[in-house]
């Protein structure tokens, strides 16, 4: 059974006076330890079908069902307890007045959960962080410490599944590496299921196992690692991606100094 499903989902927007279908009729399944990509050109829709999961874009159609369960509206603290989400800006995401110890140990304090001097160490240690960041503040670390501490609070509630939108594109291409990486071992570790957008298929090819390709937000087509990996792309669109980022690592190989 898929652990995810998105069955026809549409998320319409009123904008100017006029109605925006953001997303229209996209069904998706991930199942359990999986990590599932969206990718497309901005506006395509893929970062909306995670806010409509997390409850913050508003669902005119369709359905969204965790372990088989339709999930309710508001989502609520169960929900927060399976599922969380991890945003593109590190930055914004981080209250600039909370120290890192406040910003991990808050929900821990919302749900009842004891022991957080011995749990705010392990989160830090889990994603590679030294203890003595813990009574920093956001602007005294780097945009992928900032990144780790945002992945460090979304597994404190130990969640079986993680969006993220955008997780390293904010962050320099060295630290993308890193924070990926980060990501693939915490998956392995505990178990965790992934539902990602990124626009860089590169990105996605190195994270997950299935693709689904947006475009004006509908669903153009779903690929395995194996077809994007030997591209099989049966799509003009997805073959532009594809060729697109494929021209983009070439540039990056070229610029790199000798």
């Amino acid at each position: 059974m898929s652990l995810i499903e998105v069955e026809n989902l549409t998320v319409t927007f009123r904008a100017n006076g006029r109605v925006v279908r953001a997303v229209e009729g996209v069904s998706l399944s991930v199942t359990a330890k999986e990590s599932y990509g969206l990718v497309g050109e901005s506006g395509s829709g893929k970062s909306t079908i995670l806010r409509a999961i997390c409850g913050l874009a508003p669902v005119s159609g369709g359905a969204i069902r965790i372990g088989g369960k339709t999930i309710p509206t508001p989502r609520g603290r169960a929900f927060a307890r399976q599922v969380q989400m991890v945003f593109q800006d590190p930055y914004a995401s981080l209250h600039p007045r909370h120290t890192i110890d406040r910003t991990l140990s808050e929900p821990l304090a919302i749900h009842g959960i004891g022991d957080s001097d011995a749990r705010v160490m392990g989160a830090l240690d889990d994603v590679g962080l030294p203890r003595n960041f813990r009574f920093r503040y956001p602007h005294q670390l780097s945009g992928g410490q900032r990144q780790r501490v945002a992945i460090a609070r979304a597994l404190m509630l130990e969640p079986g599944i993680l969006l993220l939108d955008e997780p390293t594109s904010a962050l320099d291409a060295s630290v993308q590496a890193e924070v990926l990486n980060l990501l693939n071992r915490l998956r392995d570790e505990r178990g965790l299921t992934f539902l990602m957008v990124s626009h860089d298929l590169a990105v996605i090819d190195h994270m997950c196992d299935r693709v689904l390709v947006m475009q004006n937000g509908r669903a153009v087509e779903e690929l395995s690692r194996e077809d994007l990996s030997g591209a099989r792309m049966k799509t003009a669109y997805a073959r532009s991606l594809f060729d697109a980022s494929a021209d983009r690592m070439l540039g990056d190989l070229e610029g790199t100094p000798a």
